[in-house]
Protein backbone atom coordinates (compact mmCIF):
# COMPACT_ATOMS: atom_id res chain seq x y z
CA UNK A 1 0.00 0.00 0.00
CA UNK A 2 1.31 3.27 -1.03
CA UNK A 3 1.17 6.26 2.17
CA UNK A 4 -1.74 7.96 0.75
CA UNK A 5 -3.96 4.88 0.99
CA UNK A 6 -3.78 4.45 4.65
CA UNK A 7 -6.59 5.78 6.76
CA UNK A 8 -4.82 6.19 9.83
CA UNK A 9 -4.80 8.90 12.83
CA UNK A 10 -2.13 9.78 15.36
CA UNK A 11 0.45 8.13 13.31
CA UNK A 12 3.90 6.60 15.19
CA UNK A 13 6.58 5.96 13.44
CA UNK A 14 9.01 2.95 14.99
CA UNK A 15 12.52 3.42 13.14
CA UNK A 16 13.71 -0.41 13.99
CA UNK A 17 17.52 -0.01 12.85
CA UNK A 18 17.27 -4.13 13.35
CA UNK A 19 15.64 -4.78 10.45
CA UNK A 20 15.78 -2.07 8.21
CA UNK A 21 12.58 -0.91 8.78
CA UNK A 22 10.05 1.45 9.52
CA UNK A 23 6.99 0.35 11.73
CA UNK A 24 3.39 2.48 10.95
CA UNK A 25 1.66 2.21 14.13
CA UNK A 26 -1.36 4.63 14.74
CA UNK A 27 -5.47 5.02 15.63
CA UNK A 28 -6.82 2.54 12.35
CA UNK A 29 -10.09 1.84 13.44
CA UNK A 30 -12.23 3.33 10.24
CA UNK A 31 -14.25 5.23 13.02
CA UNK A 32 -12.56 5.79 15.82
CA UNK A 33 -15.35 7.53 17.52
CA UNK A 34 -17.00 4.12 18.18
CA UNK A 35 -16.63 0.29 18.78
CA UNK A 36 -12.76 -0.31 19.46
CA UNK A 37 -11.70 -3.33 17.02
CA UNK A 38 -7.94 -3.20 17.68
CA UNK A 39 -4.60 -1.47 16.59
CA UNK A 40 -2.93 -2.78 13.13
CA UNK A 41 0.80 -1.84 12.12
CA UNK A 42 2.62 -1.47 8.60
CA UNK A 43 5.69 -2.24 7.91
CA UNK A 44 7.70 -0.70 5.21
CA UNK A 45 11.73 0.27 4.09
CA UNK A 46 11.20 3.96 2.46
CA UNK A 47 8.18 5.41 4.11
CA UNK A 48 6.24 5.51 0.71
CA UNK A 49 5.28 2.23 -0.20
CA UNK A 50 4.24 -0.44 2.97
CA UNK A 51 3.28 -4.43 3.81
CA UNK A 52 0.12 -4.79 5.79
CA UNK A 53 -1.79 -4.37 7.55
CA UNK A 54 -0.60 -6.51 10.32
CA UNK A 55 -2.66 -7.22 13.86
CA UNK A 56 -0.54 -6.32 16.97
CA UNK A 57 -3.63 -5.95 19.05
CA UNK A 58 -7.24 -7.06 19.65
CA UNK A 59 -8.99 -7.53 22.84
CA UNK A 60 -10.25 -10.66 24.55
CA UNK A 61 -13.73 -10.68 26.53
CA UNK A 62 -12.44 -9.74 30.08
CA UNK A 63 -10.74 -6.14 28.39
CA UNK A 64 -11.45 -3.12 30.09
CA UNK A 65 -12.73 -1.08 27.02
CA UNK A 66 -14.54 -1.56 24.01
CA UNK A 67 -15.07 1.97 22.65
CA UNK A 68 -12.53 4.56 21.93
CA UNK A 69 -9.26 2.83 21.19
CA UNK A 70 -6.99 5.70 20.32
CA UNK A 71 -3.12 6.84 19.66
CA UNK A 72 -1.14 3.48 20.26
CA UNK A 73 3.00 4.63 20.62
CA UNK A 74 5.45 1.68 20.94
CA UNK A 75 8.70 2.44 22.88
CA UNK A 76 11.56 -0.17 23.74
CA UNK A 77 12.67 -0.31 27.24
CA UNK A 78 14.65 -2.52 29.11
CA UNK A 79 14.33 -5.24 25.99
CA UNK A 80 10.50 -5.50 25.86
CA UNK A 81 8.37 -2.93 23.17
CA UNK A 82 5.99 -1.14 25.65
CA UNK A 83 2.63 0.27 24.05
CA UNK A 84 0.96 3.16 25.38
CA UNK A 85 -2.48 3.28 24.53
CA UNK A 86 -5.60 5.59 25.03
CA UNK A 87 -9.19 3.28 25.92
CA UNK A 88 -12.40 4.00 27.06
CA UNK A 89 -13.09 2.34 30.60
CA UNK A 90 -16.34 0.67 30.61
CA UNK A 91 -16.93 0.76 34.43
CA UNK A 92 -17.10 4.64 34.43
CA UNK A 93 -17.01 6.21 30.51
CA UNK A 94 -13.64 7.74 31.15
CA UNK A 95 -10.89 7.94 29.00
CA UNK A 96 -7.33 7.05 29.96
CA UNK A 97 -3.71 5.72 28.73
CA UNK A 98 -3.14 1.98 29.59
CA UNK A 99 -0.23 0.33 29.12
CA UNK A 100 0.44 -3.12 27.15
CA UNK A 101 3.61 -5.35 26.32
CA UNK A 102 5.22 -7.35 23.20
CA UNK A 103 8.34 -9.12 22.61
CA UNK A 104 8.33 -7.85 19.27
CA UNK A 105 7.26 -5.04 17.48
CA UNK A 106 4.70 -6.90 15.78
CA UNK A 107 3.48 -8.01 18.17
CA UNK A 108 0.77 -9.41 19.60
CA UNK A 109 0.63 -6.85 22.60
CA UNK A 110 -0.91 -7.86 26.32
CA UNK A 111 -1.88 -5.93 28.26
CA UNK A 112 0.66 -4.61 31.26
CA UNK A 113 -0.73 -1.87 33.53
CA UNK A 114 -3.98 -2.85 35.37
CA UNK A 115 -6.33 -0.98 33.50
CA UNK A 116 -5.21 2.64 32.50
CA UNK A 117 -2.67 4.40 34.27
CA UNK A 118 -4.07 7.57 34.59
CA UNK A 119 -6.12 8.95 36.94
CA UNK A 120 -9.63 6.91 36.93
CA UNK A 121 -11.88 10.00 37.46
CA UNK A 122 -9.93 11.82 34.89
CA UNK A 123 -10.71 12.08 31.39
CA UNK A 124 -6.94 11.68 30.28
CA UNK A 125 -5.72 10.64 26.90
CA UNK A 126 -2.45 10.22 24.77
CA UNK A 127 0.16 9.26 27.22
CA UNK A 128 3.95 9.06 25.95
CA UNK A 129 6.69 7.73 27.34
CA UNK A 130 9.89 9.82 28.94
CA UNK A 131 12.95 8.48 30.53
CA UNK A 132 14.49 11.12 32.56
CA UNK A 133 17.99 12.39 32.29
CA UNK A 134 18.57 9.74 35.36
CA UNK A 135 17.01 6.99 33.74
CA UNK A 136 13.91 7.47 35.59
CA UNK A 137 10.09 6.72 33.50
CA UNK A 138 7.66 9.42 32.96
CA UNK A 139 4.01 9.34 31.14
CA UNK A 140 3.19 13.02 29.69
CA UNK A 141 -0.31 12.73 29.00
CA UNK A 142 -2.83 15.45 28.46
CA UNK A 143 -6.05 16.32 31.24
CA UNK A 144 -8.83 16.56 28.66
CA UNK A 145 -10.25 19.43 27.76
CA UNK A 146 -13.70 18.08 28.05
CA UNK A 147 -13.60 18.10 31.88
CA UNK A 148 -11.25 20.74 32.46
CA UNK A 149 -12.27 23.59 29.85
CA UNK A 150 -8.70 24.80 29.42
CA UNK A 151 -6.93 21.29 28.38
CA UNK A 152 -3.82 20.65 30.36
CA UNK A 153 -0.35 18.78 29.67
CA UNK A 154 0.65 16.73 32.86
CA UNK A 155 3.56 14.20 33.77
CA UNK A 156 3.63 11.14 36.41
CA UNK A 157 6.34 9.05 37.15
CA UNK A 158 6.17 5.65 36.33
CA UNK A 159 7.35 2.48 38.24
CA UNK A 160 10.49 0.94 36.74
CA UNK A 161 8.79 -1.71 35.17
CA UNK A 162 6.09 0.24 34.09
CA UNK A 163 3.26 -1.22 35.66
CA UNK A 164 2.24 1.58 37.57
CA UNK A 165 2.43 5.48 38.37
CA UNK A 166 4.24 6.74 41.48
CA UNK A 167 2.83 9.88 43.53
CA UNK A 168 0.34 12.40 41.78
CA UNK A 169 0.23 13.86 37.96
CA UNK A 170 2.23 17.19 38.35
CA UNK A 171 0.29 19.95 35.85
CA UNK A 172 2.98 20.77 33.35
CA UNK A 173 1.48 23.84 31.56
CA UNK A 174 -2.50 24.58 30.46
CA UNK A 175 -2.63 25.28 26.84
CA UNK A 176 -4.00 28.83 27.10
CA UNK A 177 -0.87 29.40 28.50
CA UNK A 178 0.90 29.24 24.98
CA UNK A 179 0.93 31.85 22.42
CA UNK A 180 -0.46 30.08 19.63
CA UNK A 181 -3.93 28.27 20.53
CA UNK A 182 -6.92 29.87 20.12
CA UNK A 183 -10.53 28.86 21.82
CA UNK A 184 -11.65 25.44 19.87
CA UNK A 185 -16.01 26.24 19.61
CA UNK A 186 -17.18 22.91 20.07
CA UNK A 187 -20.46 22.13 18.23
CA UNK A 188 -22.42 20.63 20.94
CA UNK A 189 -20.31 21.37 24.39
CA UNK A 190 -20.73 24.41 26.10
CA UNK A 191 -19.48 26.73 27.30
CA UNK A 192 -17.12 28.62 25.01
CA UNK A 193 -13.75 29.43 25.38
CA UNK A 194 -12.45 25.99 25.23
CA UNK A 195 -8.55 25.14 24.73
CA UNK A 196 -7.65 21.66 23.68
CA UNK A 197 -3.96 19.58 24.63
CA UNK A 198 -3.60 16.79 22.22
CA UNK A 199 -0.65 14.29 21.46
CA UNK A 200 2.83 14.99 23.52
CA UNK A 201 5.22 13.98 22.44
CA UNK A 202 9.25 14.57 24.36
CA UNK A 203 12.18 15.18 21.89
CA UNK A 204 15.50 16.12 22.98
CA UNK A 205 17.36 18.25 20.50
CA UNK A 206 20.68 17.80 19.02
CA UNK A 207 22.05 20.40 21.51
CA UNK A 208 20.55 18.56 24.62
CA UNK A 209 17.38 20.90 25.02
CA UNK A 210 14.08 19.14 26.28
CA UNK A 211 11.36 19.53 24.03
CA UNK A 212 7.70 18.71 23.49
CA UNK A 213 5.46 18.98 20.08
CA UNK A 214 1.66 19.03 20.92
CA UNK A 215 -1.08 19.93 19.02
CA UNK A 216 -3.69 22.28 19.66
CA UNK A 217 -6.39 24.46 17.25
CA UNK A 218 -6.02 27.75 15.75
CA UNK A 219 -9.18 28.91 14.55
CA UNK A 220 -10.48 25.96 14.74
CA UNK A 221 -8.36 24.12 12.53
CA UNK A 222 -5.60 21.41 13.77
CA UNK A 223 -2.04 22.21 14.23
CA UNK A 224 1.31 21.40 15.84
CA UNK A 225 3.18 23.24 18.24
CA UNK A 226 6.60 23.23 20.05
CA UNK A 227 7.43 23.86 23.88
CA UNK A 228 10.60 23.70 25.80
CA UNK A 229 11.82 23.00 29.31
CA UNK A 230 13.71 25.69 30.64
CA UNK A 231 15.52 23.22 32.91
CA UNK A 232 16.22 20.71 30.59
CA UNK A 233 13.58 18.86 33.33
CA UNK A 234 10.17 16.78 32.61
CA UNK A 235 9.06 19.40 35.16
CA UNK A 236 9.93 22.53 33.39
CA UNK A 237 9.02 25.51 34.20
CA UNK A 238 8.13 25.37 30.29
CA UNK A 239 8.03 27.98 27.77
CA UNK A 240 6.32 27.65 24.13
CA UNK A 241 7.25 29.03 20.94
CA UNK A 242 5.05 32.03 19.68
CA UNK A 243 4.07 30.08 16.50
CA UNK A 244 3.33 26.84 15.40
CA UNK A 245 5.00 24.46 13.49
CA UNK A 246 2.47 23.00 11.32
CA UNK A 247 -1.07 24.57 11.09
CA UNK A 248 -2.32 23.05 7.90
CA UNK A 249 -5.41 20.90 10.03
CA UNK A 250 -2.35 18.63 10.90
CA UNK A 251 -1.82 17.06 14.46
CA UNK A 252 -1.03 14.71 17.08
CA UNK A 253 2.38 13.87 15.58
CA UNK A 254 5.97 12.64 16.31
CA UNK A 255 9.33 13.07 15.23
CA UNK A 256 11.89 10.48 14.49
CA UNK A 257 14.81 10.57 12.34
CA UNK A 258 15.16 8.36 8.97
CA UNK A 259 17.59 6.20 8.62
CA UNK A 260 19.72 8.05 6.54
CA UNK A 261 19.65 10.99 9.68
CA UNK A 262 16.81 13.00 8.28
CA UNK A 263 14.68 14.54 11.53
CA UNK A 264 11.05 14.17 10.09
CA UNK A 265 7.55 14.87 11.80
CA UNK A 266 4.82 12.80 11.00
CA UNK A 267 0.91 13.92 11.98
CA UNK A 268 -2.60 13.08 10.40
CA UNK A 269 -4.21 15.08 7.93
CA UNK A 270 -6.61 16.54 7.42
CA UNK A 271 -8.00 16.19 10.67
CA UNK A 272 -11.35 14.43 9.18
CA UNK A 273 -12.81 10.72 9.50
CA UNK A 274 -12.39 9.00 7.22
CA UNK A 275 -10.20 11.53 5.46
CA UNK A 276 -7.10 11.19 7.57
CA UNK A 277 -3.66 10.37 6.16
CA UNK A 278 -0.28 10.22 7.50
CA UNK A 279 1.57 13.40 6.19
CA UNK A 280 6.32 13.24 6.79
CA UNK A 281 7.50 16.77 6.87
CA UNK A 282 11.29 16.99 6.66
CA UNK A 283 12.49 19.01 9.56
CA UNK A 284 15.67 21.37 9.87
CA UNK A 285 16.88 22.20 13.40
CA UNK A 286 19.49 24.69 14.54
CA UNK A 287 20.62 24.93 18.25
CA UNK A 288 17.50 23.46 19.53
CA UNK A 289 15.25 25.71 17.40
CA UNK A 290 12.78 23.26 14.73
CA UNK A 291 11.50 24.79 11.36
CA UNK A 292 9.74 23.22 8.45
CA UNK A 293 12.79 22.43 6.12
CA UNK A 294 12.38 24.58 2.68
Amino acid sequence: MKTEEIQIRDPFVFPDKKSGNYYLFGSTDKNIWGKGTGFDVYIGEDLENWQGPYQVFRPDESFYSDENFWAPEVHEYNGLYYMFATFLRKDNNKRGTAILVSDKLTGPFKPHSDGPVTPKDWFSLDGTLHVDEEGLPWMVFCHEWVQVKDGQICAVRLSEDLVTTIGEPQVLFSASEAPWPTSFEHKTRKPKNNYVTDGPFMFQASNGDLLMLWASFVNNIYAQGISRSVSGKITGPWQHDQQPIYFKDGGHGMLFHTFDDQLKLTLHSPNKTPDERTIFIEIAENNGELTVAK
